[in-house]
C-alpha cells in the first residue's frame, strides 16, 4: 500500500469546504484508490509466478523428454558395474595364443558366506564346514559366528562339488552367491607371461576380476572394458610350443642340476616372442605371494626371461665382431693378435685355451678368445662400443609389455673406462636380460634391423629407419654362428637338416663381495635357425648348471646350455612347420668388405 500520499490530502480538503462537501469523502475515496493499486499489483505478481511456475515445469518436461529420446536412439550397451550389490557380467576378456588356443579365461563358480543370526546350529556348522574345508581354521570359524558379527567370508571359490556339499548341510546361515572365476586352463605353461589375476570389489552376488602381474595386469583396462564387446586379447605366444620348450627345458635343468633356467624363442624379422619360460615357475591358478625376504630373483614369481638381468658371458663377442665390420676395422679373415695372457694394469685377460699369437676375426668367434675380442673392443674405442650396443637396444629397459620389466634396466659400468670396454666385448661388467640379447641376435641375422620385442600377435614389421648393420655384415656373422656349431664351442648343437648356428657364454656368476664365484656360472647359448634364412632366435640360459661328463665337472655353456638347446629346437622345429634341409646349402653371400 502506498504510505506516501495522505488519506486527507490537504488541497482536496479545502476545495471540498469550499464547495459545502463533506471532506470524509475525500478520505474514503482515497483509501478506495489505494485498495485498488494494491489489488493490481498482487494480481501481476500471481500472475508472474504463474508463468514461471509454468515455464520451469515446461522445461523439466523437456529436458526428461530429451534425455529419454537420446537413450531410446543410443546403442545398448552392458553397463560396469561398481558396487557390492550390483552383478558383474562379462567383466574379463579372454587371453588366447597366436592361434586362438585359450590360455585365460572366466569360469561360472560360488561363494560361501554366512550370516551368523540366521544360523541354527553354529558348533554343528563348524565341523560340517571342516569335513569340506579341511584348510579352514575351526577355532577363527566359531569365534565368527557366534560373535557379534552380521556377515562372515567364508570361501571366495567354491567347486560344484563343494557347492553341493554345502548344501546338504541344510544349514540356513550358510549361503552360497554366484560369481565368475578366472581359470588358467594350462597351469603354469605360461605363468610369468599371463601374471595372475585376483578379485577386486566383491559382493555376495558377484565380484570383480582385476589384473596383478603380466599381461592381465598390463591390458588390465581392455581386459575389463565392455567396449570391447568380449574381444580376446591375442598373443604372439604358441601353446604347443610353449609347452614343448618348457618340458624339455625342466628336464634339462633337472639334468644339467641347475638353479633355474631360462628360454626365449623369438621370429627374427618381427621380433614377436613365439615362447618364454622361467624356471621355476608357478601355477597361476594359485599365484605364489611374493616373498617378504631374501632374494628375490630366487622367487618362483620372479621372471629371469625378461625381469632378471644377468652377465651372458660369450655371446657378447658377435656385437664385437659386428662393430668391427660395420665401421670397417676387420673383416672375417682379418688376423687378430690373440698372444696372451693380456694385461691392463693389476687386470690380467686370458684365453681359455692357448690359441696362438694370431687368429682370424671368424676363428676369434669360432674359438671364442677373450683376448682377440678385448683387443679388438680397445682398438675401436669405448665410445663406439657404447654407442653400437646403445643402437642393439643393450643399454636401455627392455621395452616388453609386462609391467615388470620396469622395474629393471641393464647394469652397466659406472665409468666406461679402458678395461670397460675390454671386458664388455666379451660380456662381462655389463648384465642385460635373455629377451634383451634375444633381440639383438635377431638383429645380426636378419639383415641388419633391428626388431622390438613383442608379446602381441599383431606388430610394426621394421624398417630401414630400424637398421644397425649392413646386409652383408650380417650375412657374414651367420656364417660365423654357423662354424661355432660346425667346428667351434657349440659342436653339441647341431640338429640336423635344420642348420643351426650360435654362440656360447658362460659367465662367472658375481658374488655378494664384488668379485666373482670360482664354481658357479651362468651358461648361455644364444642361437638361430636355419642359418641359410633365419626364421628364430633361440636363447637359452641356466643358473649354476653343473653335469658329470665322464668323472669330470664340466659348468660351460658347451656342455649344458647347448645340448638343452638342440634338443629345444629338435622338438619345437617341426611344430613351427619348418622342413629339415635335404643338405646344408647356403644362398649365395653378398658381397663382403675387402680385406686388410
Amino acid at each position: 500500500m502506498d504510505i506516501r500520499r495522505p488519506l486527507r490530502p490537504l488541497p482536496r480538503i479545502l476545495k471540498a469546504r469550499a464547495k459545502g462537501e463533506d471532506p470524509d469523502l475525500v478520505e474514503a475515496e482515497e483509501r478506495a484508490a489505494r485498495l485498488r493499486k494494491q489489488r493490481s499489483r498482487e494480481k501481476r505478481r500471481a500472475e508472474l509466478r504463474l508463468g514461471l511456475m509454468a515455464t520451469a515445469f515446461g522445461l523439466a518436461f523437456l529436458a526428461v523428454g530429451g534425455k529419454m529420446g537420446m537413450v531410446a536412439m543410443a546403442e545398448p550397451e552392458e553397463p560396469r558395474a561398481r558396487s557390492y550389490s550390483a552383478a558383474i557380467i562379462n567383466s574379463r576378456a579372454n587371453i588366447v595364443d597366436r592361434n586362438g588356443a585359450i590360455l585365460a579365461t572366466n569360469l561360472r563358480t560360488a561363494s560361501l558366506y554366512a550370516t551368523p543370526q540366521d544360523m541354527a546350529d553354529p558348533l554343528n556348522a563348524v565341523d560340517g564346514l571342516m569335513a569340506i574345508f579341511p584348510d579352514l581354521d575351526a577355532d577363527r570359524l566359531l569365534r565368527d559366528f557366534t560373535g557379534n558379527r552380521k556377515f562372515v567370508w567364508v570361501k571366495r571359490k567354491l567347486s560344484p562339488e563343494q557347492q553341493q556339499a554345502v548344501l546338504d548341510l541344510g544349514e540356513p546361515g550358510l549361503k552360497v552367491g554366484p560369481r565368475e572365476l578366472r581359470l588358467y586352463p594350462n597351469g603354469a605353461f605360461a605363468a610369468h607371461i599371463l601374471g595372475g589375476s585376483r578379485f577386486g570389489i566383491e559382493g555376495v552376488r558377484s565380484a570383480e576380476l582385476v589384473g596383478t602381474a603380466g599381461v592381465e595386469l598390463e591390458f588390465d583396462e581392455y581386459l575389463r572394458d565392455p567396449a570391447n564387446d568380449g574381444h580376446p586379447l591375442q598373443l604372439s605366444i604358441d601353446l604347443t610350443v610353449q609347452s614343448a620348450m618348457r618340458q624339455v627345458l625342466e628336464g634339462g635343468m633337472q639334468l644339467m642340476n641347475a638353479k633355474a633356467a631360462t628360454g626365449v624363442l623369438m621370429e627374427a624379422n618381427t621380433g614377436r616372442i613365439i615362447s618364454m619360460v622361467s624356471l621355476p615357475d608357478f601355477d597361476p591358478n594359485h599365484r605364489p605371494r611374493p616373498p617378504v625376504s631374501g632374494d628375490p630373483a630366487d622367487s618362483p614369481i620372479f621372471n629371469r626371461a625378461a625381469q632378471g638381468t644377468y652377465e651372458l658371458g660369450s655371446t657378447f663377442k658377435i656385437f664385437t665382431a659386428a662393430q668391427a665390420m660395420e665401421s670397417g676395422v676387420a673383416n672375417p679373415d682379418t688376423m687378430i693378435n690373440t698372444r696372451g695372457p693380456l694385461r691392463w694394469r693389476s687386470f690380467t685377460i686370458n684365453d681359455f685355451h692357448d690359441y696362438g699369437a694370431r687368429l682370424s676375426l671368424r676363428d676369434v668367434i669360432v674359438h671364442s678368445s677373450n683376448i682377440g675380442v678385448a683387443r679388438l673392443a680397445a682398438s675401436m674405442g669405448g665410445e663406439a662400443q657404447q654407442a653400437f650396443l646403445g643402437q642393439l637396444g643393450l643399454l636401455e629397459k627392455l621395452p616388453l609389455e609386462l609391467p615388470e620389466v620396469r622395474r629393471s634396466a641393464p647394469l652397466l659400468p659406472r665409468r666406461w673406462s679402458e678395461i670397460s670396454t675390454m671386458t664388455i666385448a666379451y660380456g662381462q661388467g655389463i648384465a642385460v636380460t635373455p629377451v634383451h640379447l634375444a633381440a639383438a641376435y635377431a638383429a645380426m641375422v636378419n639383415g641388419g634391423l633391428r626388431v622390438q620385442p613383442t608379446l602381441l600377435n599383431d606388430v610394426v614389421l621394421p624398417t630401414e629407419d630400424d637398421r644397425v648393420i649392413s646386409e652383408s655384415t650380417s650375412y657374414a656373422l651367420r656364417d660365423m654362428l654357423r662354424q661355432v656349431v660346425v667346428r667351434g664351442t657349440a659342436s653339441l648343437g647341431e640338429v640336423e637338416g635344420y642348420d643351426v648356428g650360435g654362440k656360447t657364454g658362460s659367465a662367472d656368476k658375481p658374488n655378494p663381495q664384488g668379485a666373482y664365484y670360482e664354481d658357479k656360472v651362468i651358461g648361455t647359448f644364444a642361437a638361430a635357425f636355419p642359418m641359410s634364412n633365419p626364421q628364430y632366435v633361440l636363447v637359452v640360459s641356466m643358473d649354476e648348471p653343473n653335469i658329470d661328463v665322464l668323472g669330470e665337472e664340466r659348468r660351460t655353456a658347451g656342455w649344458t646350455a647347448v645340448p638343452v638347446s638342440a634338443e629345444i629346437i629338435r622338438r619345437i622345429a617341426p611344430l613351427l612347420g619348418l622342413r629339415p634341409n635335404a643338405g646344408n646349402e647356403t644362398p649365395q653371400a653378398p658381397i663382403l668388405l675387402s680385406s686388410n
